[in-house]
């Protein structure tokens, strides 16, 4: 007997509102594994995008830092490597004055850095020297760029050290367990560290002076993105490249490298933020690491010895953060059915010590996510995962399609995953069905992959998502006349492009995107300032192309309602890009919404930033799409009869 109400889809009513996902959810990130207990990061939007440190020992979860202080550095804007563990407390950046403070659980943090011009990044401390080591970006007003350096801080003194500079980026500083030696990460302009790095290798002395400066180089190809060095209990040097196509483990001994794996799989993700860990060390010969296979990771033991995988048998397919001391693994996991969580696992059995989202939700408004592989116009594969209509409560009427959004995810060298994620269920249980298209130039697919939108991107991207939106029309799953598509950044101007140059969509969100290349080229910040001589061209050599590239210069194009979505004090994607399209498009009397958000950068953290977003958007679908529901969000539409 079916007791579901017909309805159509779209208007479906769900209990997974924007107040519910921000307050049951947080972000979890950076799980440390410690011998005093298991240590992570909370973002939390109930709390202004807070981000805590939160340590777990003796059963029971508890806060290391109060209010207002907020874990988060501003290195690269994107951060990470925000806090280390000592014995007794812990070290962090605080996002208000990007100083390195100390705390214990029991006392409130105190300053050990009182700069007004620097932020900081990948803490790792020398617990025998009292020292820490970590990444400096420093400020030069009126000069330009920031200046970025390894240094070297006196925990006794507050005395800061240059280590190493003359290279536009550093990472991943890594002291040997014995102390004696010190590895890192450097690159240049115009190369982002998936593109090229270099590894480098050093002596280090008591006052942490480093001699015997060299860099390891593949004998095969200088031109490898390295990342995430780690020292192996014995003092060897390992670390993860792409010499091979794909982003393999690999180890430095005897003054020449050697590879571990040789898998065609990823075991390593692009280096957007700091202190990333995709593998570690059980003992000497095994490491614990989550190769991904077309987009989708496992756990596995890798051998050093010899190479060989064996799969950690565990139901879930996405990995973070991964940690092991012995047999005791730790890590942050999810699958298309379960929300991320933070693990600790041993012999065999997991508890669950964190989960991102608390609801208690039934799982009949759950929609699980579905890999799919999709055949483009230029006869290659490109993939996503699919997410069908699901709510216990309604059903639509039997020859009716849903509305379909595709997502398009940020980088553009990112990656979608099928984890679930109630700001997902929010539009399924609603009747929309999603599709998070992994387009050229994704991770996780290899090299080749990511490098197929070099000098292609605002193109194949596009094309891409539009290719995705057909194929599920094809299938009957979609409605030809309600296709949206959304995203982020970088993913953000593959909505733009995709609504200027293709006529698939019939609407479009833009969150903190890309209207104007050439603009950006001077407005954002250093980190990916020349990122775009790869995805378009060098410039101003190739101005042409950025004008081309450019929804702004097309707007004649572009004839279907937009909705953006703008943080005020955005430095990645400054608002002047969302302002300057809401007006042409506002001139050109198409229907368009511009919503502002002060106090938010990119990507927004904010409890009732994300709720107004969520409702804002669904509001602007209902009224340009004409579905009978009321959201009762005020939301002005421009050029629209409402």
């Amino acid at each position: 007997m079916n007791d579901k109400t017909t309805s159509a889809f779209g208007t479906w009513q769900s209990p997974i509102t924007s107040n519910l996902i921000t307050a049951d959810s947080v972000s979890l990130d950076e799980l440390k594994l410690h011998a005093t207990g298991t240590y992570w990061l909370e973002r939390r939007p109930d709390e202004q995008g807070r981000c805590v440190i939160v340590k777990h020992a003796g059963g029971k979860n508890c806060d290391l830092i109060g209010k207002p202080y907020s874990a988060r550095s501003r290195v690269h804007e994107y951060g990470g490597g925000v806090y280390c563990v000592a014995e007794n407390g812990v070290y962090f950046v605080n996002d208000s004055d990007q100083n390195i403070y100390f705390c214990t659980s029991d006392t409130a943090p105190v300053a050990v850095t009182r700069s007004s011009d620097c932020c900081y990044a990948d803490l790792q401390l020398d617990a025998q020297r009292r020292k820490l080591i970590c990444v400096q970006q420093h400020d030069l007003a009126g000069t330009g760029e920031p200046e970025n350096s390894l240094i070297s801080l006196d925990l006794e003194t507050g005395v800061i050290t240059p280590l190493h500079s003359g290279h536009d980026f550093y990472a991943s500083p890594r002291l040997s367990h014995d102390g004696e030696q010190l590895s890192w990460l450097c690159w240049d302009h115009p190369d982002m560290p998936w593109d090229k790095t270099t590894l480098w290798l050093a002596g280090v002395n008591d006052e942490h002076q480093l001699g015997d400066i060299k860099t390891i180089v593949h004998p095969e190809s200088d031109s490898v993105s390295f990342c995430q060095p780690q020292w192996s209990p014995d003092n060897q040097l390992h670390f993860i490249s792409d010499l091979s196509g794909w982003w393999n483990l690999y180890r430095y001994q005897a003054g020449s490298i050697q590879a571990i794996s040789h898998e065609q799989q990823e075991f390593g993700r692009p280096q957007w933020v700091f202190a990333q860990s995709s593998y570690a060390f059980c003992r000497d010969d095994l490491i614990l690491c989550a190769p991904i296979d077309h987009g989708v990771a496992s756990l596995a033991l890798l051998n050093t010895r010899d190479g060989a995988l064996t799969a950690v048998d565990t139901d879930w397919n996405s990995f973070d953060s991964i940690q092991a001391s012995g047999e005791h693994f730790s890590f942050i996991a999810a699958s298309a059915s379960s929300f991320p969580a933070v693990i600790s696992y041993q012999a065999g059995q997991h508890q669950s010590l964190r989960h991102a989202c608390e609801t208690r939700l039934d799982s009949g408004y759950f929609s699980y996510g579905q890999n799919i592989r999709l055949r483009t116009r230029h006869d290659d594969d490109a993939f996503a995962i699919y997410y069908a209509p699901a709510n216990k409560d309604f059903s639509a009427p039997p020859d009716e399609k849903p509305p379909l959004i595709v997502l398009t995810h940020g980088g553009p060298t990112a990656m979608a995953e099928a984890s679930l994620d109630l700001r997902k269920q929010y539009w399924t249980s609603r009747g929309f069905a999603l599709l998070d298209v992994n387009y050229s130039g994704s991770t996780g697919f290899g090299r080749r992959y990511r490098e197929r939108l070099n000098g292609n991107w605002g193109i194949r991207d596009a094309e891409d998502c539009c290719d995705g939106a057909r194929h599920l029309v094809e299938m009957g799953l979609a409605d030809p006349a309600r296709l949206i598509i959304k995203g982020g950044s970088a993913g953000g101007y593959t909505v733009l492009c995709a609504l200027t140059f293709h006529h698939t969509f019939a609407a479009g969100a833009s969150y903190y995107g890309i209207g104007d290349l050439e603009s950006l080229t001077d407005d954002t910040h250093k980190f990916e300032s020349r990122y775009l001589d790869r995805l378009v061209g060098p410039y101003p050599q190739d101005k042409q192309l950025y004008q081309q590239r450019s929804p702004i210069n097309h707007v004649e194009q572009l004839s279907c309602p937009v909705i953006f979505f703008q943080g005020s004090e955005d430095k990645v994607v400054p608002k002047a890009q969302a302002e300057k399209m809401f007006a042409a498009l506002k001139d050109k009397r198409i229907p368009v919404a511009y919503l502002a958000f002060e106090g938010e950068q990119h990507g927004f953290r904010k409890a009732e930033t994300i709720q107004q977003a969520l409702d804002a958007e669904y509001t602007f679908y209902t009224k340009i799409f004409s579905m009978p529901v009321a959201t009762g969000f005020p939301l002005k539409i421009e050029n629209l009869n409402q």
